[in-house]
């Protein structure tokens, strides 16, 4: 079992089962590298946008909200752009690894959801997948990057029966 610590700071997110949501999509991201979900750990916070912009103005310089914002616990990013990241290597003996910290806005994914025609569960899920994907060592600041990203971010939610969100 993978450990994911939910923090649910807005009563919003009752209307969800984020921690079945945040455990299939972080398990799923996990079994698409081959790597095994009970030594790794997530942190999530599920907040308003109030909160979501104040990390971003702290963060990204950003004072603005965002629909998910990300922390890896350490840099795994790729030697060269569009290349995979170093992903992590554990001590299958030791404690889960703590790979990062996602925070997620209600009202922002809300509305994007909304907006694109989409069920508020498949468009956390893809945020999800999208902000532990993160916390490995992936990015979308190239086109390369982007690529590589959104293509495997894809092959994941479609194992978990979520349409293409691109």
């Amino acid at each position: 079992m993978m450990e994911i610590d939910v923090l649910i700071e807005d009563d919003a997110w009752a209307a969800l089962d984020l921690e079945a949501m945040a455990g299939a999509a972080c398990a799923a991201v996990m079994d698409a590298f081959e790597l095994e979900p009970s030594q790794f750990a997530f942190s999530i916070l599920a907040a308003d946008n109030a909160r979501i912009a104040e990390l971003n103005a702290e963060f990204r310089g950003k004072p603005t909200p965002t629909n998910v914002l990300s922390w890896p616990s350490e840099e795994r990013a790729a030697a060269a752009s569009g290349e995979m990241p170093h992903l992590p290597h554990p001590n299958p003996v030791g404690p889960p690894e703590e790979l990062g910290d996602i925070a997620l806005a209600f009202e922002t994914c809300a509305a994007e959801a909304t907006a694109a025609g989409k069920s508020l569960a498949d468009h956390i899920t893809h945020l999800i997948v999208h902000g532990a994907m993160h916390c490995l060592g992936f990015d979308h600041e190239t086109n390369s990057d982007a690529a590589l990203m959104e293509g495997l971010e894809t092959r994941i939610l479609a194992r978990l029966g979520v349409p293409d969100p691109y």
